[in-house]
């Protein structure tokens, strides 16, 4: 007890050596396990620190029945373990593999128990096909999805709804598939109802559709029966993602399709009429195509895509108007602006103007001020000659009065009779001094230049005038009246003309 004992047996002849293993230190600790470098050297001289030397033991023949069992189960121990390792390493490389086994037990819908020969294996409810049905007895072949090393043994567990199932099936009956002509790009499955499969091929001649299907469907019908009648869509792959979902959709057709890369989406019109074929029954056709193809699709037919193009076309086109009209208000208020500036810039041209109208307006009613004053000179001195004129008339009227009375009335010279003086007024003056100035105009001078003594008529004789009376009509009135009367005297001028009346 307390011994390294290692035993050694001889199968010929059945002889059974038991040696003692020490270890060489320098100092014992363990006189059971060690030894010394000297007692180590003197059995065998190349010992050295550290190794290991066996020592012969006398065989114990009074071993007792006991000790005898626990070394059998000590043995027995070790044989096991050693066998669950072998096992552990030879199914841990069929891991993602095709193995065949033999149903040994079925426990309803939970687990089923397979026999592989050397182990069991074992396929839980989520992994099995609720489409199939498992009898004992019956040879399957599963996918090997994970190998776990236990007390017990190791842990297989397999899978029937796994979609490398269906890769590892292609390999087997495809040999384009295994020898790599042939790739595998995507698989979506349902399991026990339908599966697309996405191949494309490294080597150019190469179909990979027809490679997968085989003469007449030879090798993909053996994979459909494998798989219980299992229907497998087998469609080119594309790097285009729009013809890649377009062909992912067979067997309906593809109008257009629409991506949405930011939400990794894609509108999909097919005709109308195939549009229940595109989407499958529950939706099967579409969610197997998008899993294939990565994307979310969204399937319309040809008259609702339209429809919608329409309503995202008239969204446009109203978003537009919004922004033009946003632009022909900004425009609008640089007009604005541009016109405010250009108002500011005429108002100042016409304050300038304005300036220079008023300096000219200034000037002008300077230059008016002075003709003003020359006119009010001329009425005065005109006012002044008048009343001399009427003065001198008065006295002349007195005169002939005084030298023939009688005669006043008969004569044409002598003026206007006294009744009609109340009448008479200063225009009517001017008016018979005018027609007189007329009539005798070609008596004025004679072919020698001599003027001829002009006749001064007298019509309001007899009749006592004074200059207040007349003069106020004459200075009264300011500068428009005498402006009127100026222009009048020269209109009534114009009129008469040099024939007179």
């Amino acid at each position: 007890s307390g011994q390294n004992i290692t035993v050694k047996l001889n199968p010929n002849s059945g002889d059974v050596s038991v040696f003692a293993l020490k270890t060489v230190v320098e100092e014992i600790e363990d006189p059971e396990r060690e030894i010394t470098l000297t007692d180590a050297q003197s059995i065998q001289k190349e010992a050295i620190i550290g190794s290991e030397i066996a020592l012969p033991e006398p065989l114990p023949h009074n071993a007792s029945r006991i000790a005898a069992q626990t070394a059998k189960q000590v043995v027995l121990q070790r044989l096991r373990e050693a066998e669950r390792e072998l096992l552990y390493e030879e199914f841990v490389q069929h891991k993602d593999d095709i193995i065949s086994g033999i149903i040994e037990q079925v426990d309803g819908h939970r687990t089923v128990q397979i026999d592989l020969g050397r182990a069991q294996a074992m396929m839980p409810s989520e992994e099995q096909v609720h489409t199939e049905r498992y009898r004992k007895g019956q040879r399957v072949k599963v996918f090997v999805v994970d190998v776990r090393n236990s007390p017990k043994g190791p842990e297989i567990l397999v899978s029937r709804s796994h979609k490398n199932l269906l890769k590892r099936l292609f390999e087997i009956e495809v040999p384009e598939v295994y020898n790599g002509v042939v790739e595998i790009k995507a698989i979506a499955r349902d399991p026990g109802f339908r599966s697309k499969v996405a191949v494309n091929s490294t080597q150019q001649g190469i179909d990979p559709v027809g490679s997968c299907i085989g003469v007449r469907g030879n090798r993909i019908q053996s994979i459909v029966n494998e798989l219980q009648g299992e229907k497998i869509d087998v469609v080119p792959w594309d790097s285009d993602p729009k013809e890649f979902i377009a062909k992912a959709l067979s067997p309906s057709e593809v109008v257009h399709v629409e991506l949405n890369p930011d939400e990794q989406t894609a509108i999909v019109a097919v005709p109308d009429r195939q549009l229940s074929l595109a989407i499958g029954r529950e939706g099967q056709n579409a969610r197997l195509a998008a899993r294939l193809a990565g994307w979310r699709l969204d399937i319309k037919g040809l008259s609702e895509w339209e429809t919608s193009q329409a309503t995202k076309k008239a969204e446009i086109s109203e978003d537009l108007e919004i922004i033009a009209e946003v632009t022909d208000s900004t425009d609008e208020t640089n007009n604005e602006l541009t016109t405010t500036a250009v108002e500011d810039s005429i108002t100042a041209a016409t304050e300038l103007d304005m300036v220079t109208e008023t300096t000219e307006t200034q000037s002008i009613e300077i230059g008016e001020e002075t003709d003003t004053t020359e006119l009010e000179l001329e009425v005065v001195a005109t006012a002044v000659d008048e009343d001399a004129i009427l003065e001198a008339l008065i006295l002349e009227d007195e005169i002939a009065l005084e030298t023939s009375p009688g005669d006043a009335d008969s004569s044409d010279t002598q003026g206007l009779s006294v009744d009609s003086l109340d009448t008479f007024t200063l225009d009517d003056i001017e008016d018979a001094s005018e027609d007189t100035s007329y009539e005798n105009e070609d008596s004025m001078s004679d072919g020698d230049g001599v003027i001829d003594e002009i006749q001064i008529l007298t019509p309001d004789a007899g009749k006592i005038r004074f200059a207040e009376d007349l003069v106020p009509e004459q200075r009264g009135g300011g500068r428009n009246n005498r402006r009127t009367r100026r222009t009048g005297a020269g209109a009534n001028n114009n009129r008469r003309g040099p024939g007179g009346r």
